[in-house]
């Protein structure tokens, strides 16, 4: 294992709750692991310490001070919007180019695994010409999608994964986090899915025991040393 991309087909579909839970497996195996989440909208800072760069680092055994979330996610916007609009905003916009070499030099300095949390999902914009998936291009990092189990979640699955491929990215696992509302049993969702596609799948129920993170882990281990 080595650096991957966190992507989703959506906003609120569980990134981050998917990346704190691989972290702390990881953690207790031993094994060194960091996390970044470069960009979020949505943060007030009076409110901190239910933010989504406070989950990672108390994930990461980090208490969640203001210069620890500051060097965790540099890019912080307050409106819950798109990067883009978020940052318009503030009057302000997205270095996409400081973006990209922030999350490069943390891939050449990592020990052990890192994990890099995009925002919203892989087609949400950052500014007036990139999306996610410019970013995730200009790493080159193996993604790891997380997807819900919610009625129509199948084609938003597909159709991201649809635009990762002709992309040229590799996707490590797609993660089926089961959704809290729609109706839709989790194991069906992931045997439609496994119809349709040959990437890895893991599905994580509502309350995961650790066999399931651990069995993701398992599926990232073995892609990355596929190559």
């Amino acid at each position: 294992m080595s650096a991957f991309f966190v992507t989703a087909t959506g906003t609120d579909i569980g990134k981050t709750f998917v990346t704190a839970g691989l972290i702390r497996h990881l953690r207790a195996q031993g094994r060194a692991v960091a996390a970044l989440k470069p960009l979020v909208s949505g943060f007030d800072a009076a409110s901190a310490m239910g933010s989504d760069p406070a989950v990672l680092l108390d994930a990461l055994g980090e208490a969640a001070t203001p210069d620890a979330i500051a060097r965790l996610s540099p890019w912080r916007f307050k409106a819950p919007l798109s990067p883009d609009m978020a940052a318009a905003r503030e009057g302000r916009a997205i270095d996409f180019d400081a973006l990209v070499a922030f999350c490069r030099d943390a891939v050449a300095a990592r020990d052990g695994t890192l994990f890099i949390e995009g925002v919203g999902g892989v087609m949400v914009p950052l500014d007036d010409t990139h999306t996610v998936l410019d970013w995730a291009k200009a790493l080159q990092l193996p993604l790891i999608l997380v997807a819900g189990s919610y009625l129509g979640t199948l084609s938003h699955t597909l159709t991201a994964l649809d635009v990762i491929a002709r992309a040229n990215l590799k996707v490590a696992a797609v993660v089926v986090n089961e959704s809290a509302q729609g109706g839709v049993p989790l194991e069906e969702t992931v045997a439609s899915l496994r119809r349709f596609t040959a990437v890895p799948i893991a599905a994580l129920p509502r309350a995961p025991a650790e066999a399931a993170f651990a069995e993701l882990a398992r599926l990232l281990t073995d892609e990355t040393g596929r190559g």
